[in-house]
């Protein structure tokens, strides 16, 4: 029989290293959510984004790729991919921007799936943050934990410079303490698993 359980590992990182993990929220991470429900409950009753900050802060969304207008109407099911952006610069950002004056410009390409039976359960959604909501939502999702598969976190943690490791106060690997810099040996994650990994950021 199969071994299903995901490996854990829990990071404590200084405040100022937030930016190292930066490029994973660009190209996505992957977040487990109750699917079945329209966007505007995911962001405020499962990610903790009050309305108002959704309202303000975060002005362009894309769903599988394609632009929406409305989170209170928007469906998300299993296996979407959200892009979470601030305000964009220049034409494209205005004509992208969420319920904006040049919206009907690109109505051709704009996400309108608000139908259809859509089971409600936890499942994979993969989300992006973008420009200024890197730094404001990042921690929060990384805090609250990432799948990302064993091979993915190989290469980004190779990746890491002696800053990051520096940075780097403690970690837990199933629950079990060990010097951060030893997280580079190549048998640490085994091929084709899954990690769960959470990153914390303690205030100074």
């Amino acid at each position: 029989m199969s071994d299903n359980r995901k490996t854990s590992l829990i990071l404590t990182m200084e405040p100022d290293r937030l930016g190292e993990f930066f490029p994973l929220l660009q190209q996505g991470v992957v977040v487990e959510t109750q699917v079945g429900c329209t966007l505007d409950k995911i962001l405020s009753q499962q990610w903790d984004i009050p309305p108002e900050y959704a309202a303000e802060r975060i002005t362009t969304i894309f769903l599988n790729s394609r632009p929406i207008d409305s989170l209170a109407t928007t469906l998300i099911r299993e296996d979407a991919v959200i892009a979470l952006s601030g305000a964009m610069p220049g034409l494209v950002g205005a004509t992208m921007r969420r319920g904006g004056y040049y919206a009907a410009m690109r109505e051709g390409i704009t996400h309108h799936d608000t139908t259809g039976d859509v089971t409600g359960r936890v499942a994979a959604v993969r989300v992006k943050l973008f420009n200024l909501l890197l730094a404001e939502l990042g921690p929060g999702f990384l805090q609250r934990g990432i799948n990302i598969s064993a091979s993915e976190l190989s290469g980004f943690i190779k990746g890491r410079n002696d800053s990051f490791w520096q940075g780097c106060r403690s970690a837990l690997l199933d629950n079990y303490p060990l010097l951060p810099p030893s997280l580079l040996r190549e048998d640490r994650f085994p091929a084709g698993s899954t990690v769960r990994m959470s990153v914390n950021f303690p205030n100074p």
